[in-house]
């Protein structure tokens, strides 16, 4: 990304924003990565098969390995006795081959020897060990997993851009594979500013909040598949600020502040930041949410978000913005969470010339999926925003919300 210093504007439009956010970052380099590290990361190049799966004949059975001609005449009451010419064990592979009008007992997995056509279950015999008894015939090739029969050699297995799941790191396990290529989960530092903030578990003091924001977006870094670094509270001092800010940035991708970015007399991330040229701060036409900033900051030109300070304006930012901009980091796809559409139950309203983002309950009933707005508007009503499920999204030239028109909802608890 080059250098480029960035004005202040009196204020712009949601999209104009995120169109910010999203230019302003790049997907991190990828590497080879240890197969957990990289659980619900895309896979950067498609990946073949280096071997057979299964890698050779196998039993599917605990039993008995048989040529099929020699129990032909078992079953209808009859019995076929055979002798016993050793056991093969899954992992302690001795007997490689057999001869005809003999058995051989073999465990699940084992290798088959050659020379059998099939294997017996064990429940079709006596579980005889020097001789054994088979009361039924199997079919030519039954319970035998048969080499390549699921993977060959030069398949694709996954293609670029794979999300790694648990079954899909289970199968490069399979074949071999301990290491994948994927891009790392971005490195977050969250910070949380003001004189006023106290953290959870101390006794509070008369004048203090405790500091709910650093917790709230370091569980949301966490839950877009990053690595959230809470470093905790920073009061109102431009040193303290600049100085928490420079020790972090050896460990960040990306920095996000909350609270400080208003036109406070207090404001110091917004003070400090500012200074530097390379950060907007100015108004989104959103609510919640409206004072934002982003640009770069240290040598590294390390992006950054300052989102308001009151913890449902914050947490609905990150979701708007900064939710985006880690996925595209990591390769995500879609970046933005996707909306759904639903019946509203309740008539509200909403401020004209902002894009309204209202807490509510998303369910479904007998018409279909139907969404009720949450407690009121007030960016500081965290319990409202714990009871929700999802936000419903107003457009800015939208001034009543009627009962009963569709409308646009995030599921904030559902994966994408």
């Amino acid at each position: 990304m080059a250098f480029v210093p960035v004005s202040t504007e009196e204020s712009v439009t949601v999209e104009d924003h995120l169109a910010r956010v999203l230019a302003g970052v790049e997907p991190l380099p990828p590497y080879e990565q240890p197969l957990l590290e990289a659980l619900g990361l895309p896979l950067c190049g498609r990946v073949e098969a280096p071997m057979d799966l299964p890698a050779f004949d196998n039993s599917g059975m605990d039993g008995y390995a048989v040529v099929v001609d020699d129990v032909a005449g078992a079953g209808n009451g009859e019995s076929v006795q055979l002798p016993v010419a050793g056991e093969v064990a899954a992992g302690q592979t001795k007997l490689l081959a057999m001869s005809p009008g003999t058995a051989v007992k073999i465990m699940t997995g084992a290798p088959v020897p050659s020379g059998a056509t099939a294997v017996v279950p064990v429940e079709w015999t006596d579980g005889g060990a020097a001789s054994v008894r088979i009361d039924k015939p199997p079919a030519v090739g039954q319970h035998i997993r048969r080499r390549g029969e699921d993977v060959q050699t030069g398949d694709v297995l996954l293609e670029d851009g794979t999300v790694l799941g648990p079954r899909q790191l289970g199968l490069l396990a399979a074949v071999g594979h301990a290491q994948v290529r994927s891009r790392p989960r971005p490195r977050v530092v969250v910070l949380s500013t003001g004189s006023e903030l106290q953290e959870p578990g101390t006794k509070r003091a008369a004048d203090a909040i405790f500091d709910a924001n650093s917790y709230t977006i370091a569980a949301a870094v966490r839950r877009t598949g990053a690595i959230a670094y809470r470093v905790g509270i920073v009061p109102d001092d431009p040193g303290q600020f600049l100085d928490a800010l420079s020790d972090q940035l050896v460990r960040a991708d990306v920095v996000v502040t909350s609270g400080g970015v208003s036109k406070g007399e207090y404001d110091v991330v917004k003070d400090v930041l500012s200074k530097l040229g390379t950060v907007w701060f100015g108004e989104v036409r959103m609510q919640p949410g409206k004072p934002q900033g982003f640009g770069h900051v240290g040598e590294d030109r390390t992006p950054i978000f300052t989102l308001p300070g009151n913890p449902v304006s914050a947490y609905l930012s990150f979701e708007i913005f900064v939710l985006p901009a880690l996925r595209q980091m990591m390769g995500r796809t879609p970046y933005r969470r996707p909306q759904n559409r639903a019946r509203l139950t309740a008539t509200f309203r909403s401020p004209w010339g902002k894009e309204q983002y209202v807490r509510a309950r998303y369910s479904y009933d007998e018409r279909g999926p139907a969404v009720t707005p949450v407690g009121g508007h007030g960016s500081h009503l965290v319990g409202d925003l714990a009871v929700a499920n999802a936000v419903i999204v107003v457009p800015a030239d939208t001034e009543v919300a009627a009962a009963g028109s569709e409308v646009r909802v995030l599921l904030l608890d559902r994966d994408f």
